[in-house]
């Protein structure tokens, strides 16, 4: 989705004095507990995409602390040189760098958008070597590379080739294996070193079936789900989840998320969900944890026949085997394309009579679900409430949709009129002349052949960024974006008649074509009021918010002095600290952020040279010295400033 504000300076001239004093509210502080030793030693790495196998996103390293975080400044930049002339030929692409480093060996481990797979000394930056995967980029949406996976052989002599080993996908559907020390391939792994995941998917055609999130390791199992292209034909490929030898790349186990009676054997079912977003594991208990999208179809429901059973759903696999332990279903016959979009978290829940093992799932809806990692029960309390119908296929749609009483929803559940907003007066009442017409009755309301109104839109809402946790304070940090979007389906016969122009969607095998996108006023800002993107914290001993701050402002929107801390959208995820500090960037911007985890007070900003879309992450290097770690690389979609750039912060 594409989220512009053109024309924002002449507005934000009249209404920057009423809007500068957008800020936090009042925040009780959270009493700071000692980490356990175990916990240290858990953290005290960062050899996974999320920090460690749960994603966490939390380190112990705490020499950069709230009182000397004012003076971190940049320690060192490197540049992937994917912006390069001619690096993306077709129009269509929109590369994004999107992602978190790992550190292993003393050697940081990333990815590019064109799948070039780098390693990088951590204290000075320099390249030791790097892999060009070569991929097809012709014809893809999504031009990116989240992460990358480490395994190490324990038992592997001394100086064996691929004793170590780089996991790494790519976005034409291949797995890959690279040597940690030197990059080259491990012949030992597939076919030389790679294996071809769309071989036995069927009909596979071009720009349908990307790897674009870190590939997962339990033991000796390597884990991947795909990108699935969506709103393109019935026939896409399958969704399943694989697992494979980490050494021979032999696959160990396949999982299709359908029931089992619809599952044919020796082959995989066209048009099944997808896992796109980053998986988690619980290594001790041998579990991986899959979040699911929605089977082909999209936005309309009604030729699914059961298909989405297992559908915007956390799924928990046997990580050994690939048989279903669990699956909890976050929203039932989902057709607004609220499908899972983010790495389940695992973490230790405060309860009452001592820890419990959880798992925390971010939704784009703004909920956060907390279940019982071994059962998939509810932790904190559930309903089913009753929702709205209508639609083009009613009887598709479920009666009713789950609904966290707690943890307090990240993002409002309705909108009314009193929350349109304009920076000029004619600019509002276009907002709410548009909220008028639209076919709008909460959350939930089904999207028909009128322009329907969708809030939370479908970039969330949390997204691939997800959330961290901090287990010294037990708080829970989030980013949401809250942009409302507009949803329409137009049936074929309309869109296939002579003199139709409009831009649209084709849903092949489906009735309708779909048009959609963010609701916007005649400015070109979002309709709602601001903040448009948020930083809160939620504090799980109660599931109640501790703070929330806008996050990101107007810069690089509007010029100067129209730089106003509204909040803006946002795409990325956010590192916490021992020490009590909160690393984001995510914001339209171009800044890297620490706040205090405590309070949510600002205490720093670093202007980066492009978009900060990604996840920061620390490690303390050979020298002693601790470094904040971001990829600034900037994202069309979102229209922010482009770039390469790898960039580190130390203290001075």
């Amino acid at each position: 989705m594409q989220i512009r504000f053109p024309s924002l300076a002449p507005a934000l001239a009249v209404a920057g004095i009423l809007l500068a004093g957008c800020g936090a509210g009042d925040a009780t502080p959270v009493q700071r507990q000692a980490l356990p030793p175990v916990l240290a030693e858990r953290h005290a790495d960062w050899r996974h995409y999320g920090g460690d196998e749960g994603g966490a996103r939390f380190v112990s390293h705490a020499q950069i602390t709230p009182d000397n975080v004012a003076t971190l400044q940049p320690a060192w930049t490197y540049h992937t040189g994917d912006l390069a002339p001619g690096t993306f030929p077709d129009a269509f692409n929109s590369p994004a760098l999107q992602v978190t480093p790992i550190l292993a060996r003393n050697t940081l481990y990333l990815c590019s958008p064109r799948n070039r797979v780098i390693a990088l000394d951590p204290v000075t930056g320099e390249e030791r070597w790097h892999y060009d995967a070569d991929p097809a980029l012709v014809g893809l949406y999504s031009v990116t590379c989240r992460g990358v996976a480490y395994h190490e052989s324990p038992d592997a002599p001394s100086g064996q080739a691929c004793a170590a080993r780089i996991l790494a996908g790519t976005l034409d559907g291949r797995l890959l294996a690279l040597d940690a020390d030197s990059g080259q391939p491990c012949r030992d792994f597939g076919d030389s070193g790679e294996i071809d995941l769309t071989a036995d998917l069927g009909d596979v055609r071009p720009a349908e079936y990307a790897l674009t999130s870190a590939p997962t390791v339990v033991g000796d199992r390597v884990v991947v789900g795909a990108h699935v292209a969506d709103l393109r034909r019935g026939g896409v490929p399958s969704g399943v989840v694989r697992a494979f030898d980490v050494r021979s790349g032999k696959q160990v186990w396949g999982w299709e998320a359908l029931p089992p009676e619809q599952r044919v054997a020796g082959s995989y079912v066209p048009g099944t969900p997808n896992a796109w977003a980053p998986f988690s594991a619980d290594s001790e208990r041998g579990l991986v944890f899959i979040p699911t999208g929605n089977p082909a179809g999209d936005y309309y429901g009604g030729e699914r026949n059961g298909r989405d059973t297992f559908g915007s759903s956390v799924v928990a696999l046997d990580a050994l085997t690939g048989e279903r332990r669990w699956s909890y279903q976050t929203v039932h016959h989902d057709i607004w394309d609220y499908d899972v979009p983010s790495q389940p978290v695992l973490i230790d829940y405060p309860g009452p009579e001592g820890p419990v093992p959880a798992l925390v799932q971010a939704t784009k809806m703004g909920f956060l679900f907390v279940l019982n990692r071994e059962t998939g029960e509810p932790l904190l309390p559930i309903e089913e409430r009753p929702a709205p119908r209508g639609g083009p296929a009613p009887e598709a749609l479920s009666p009713t949709q789950p609904w966290p009483v707690l943890p307090e929803p990240l993002h409002p559940t309705e909108l009314t009129e009193d929350d349109m907003f304009g920076f000029l007066w004619f600019d509002r009442q276009a907002c709410i002349k548009q909220f008028r017409s639209l076919n709008y009755a909460g959350l939930y309301t089904p999207i028909s052949t009128e322009p329907t109104l969708v809030y939370p839109g479908f970039m969330g809402g949390s997204n691939w960024g997800s959330v961290s946790w901090d287990p010294q304070r037990k708080l829970l940090l989030a980013n949401t974006s809250r942009v409302p979007a507009v949803i329409e389906l137009i049936p074929r016969a309309v869109v296939e008649a002579p003199g139709f122009s409009e831009r649209v969607e084709l849903q092949l095998d489906t009735p309708y074509a779909v048009k959609r996108g963010p609701m916007l006023s005649p400015l070109g800002a979002p309709c709602t009021r601001p903040p448009w993107g948020v930083l809160t914290a939620i504090d799980m001993t109660t599931g109640r918010k501790a703070w929330e701050v806008p996050l990101g402002g107007t810069r690089d929107l509007a010029p100067f002095p129209l730089w106003l801390n509204l909040g803006v959208p946002n795409s990325g995820g956010s590192l916490v600290t021992a020490s009590g500090l909160t690393f984001i960037a995510a914001a339209t911007d171009s800044y890297l952020r620490a706040f205090a985890t405590d309070t949510g007070e600002e205490l720093w900003k670093a202007r980066l040279p492009a978009g900060g879309h990604a996840t920061p992450m620390s490690y303390t290097g050979e020298d002693g010295a601790q470094y904040v770690v971001i990829a600034a690389g900037g994202n069309r979609m979102l229209g922010s400033r482009m770039g390469d750039a790898i960039v580190a912060f130390r203290l001075p």
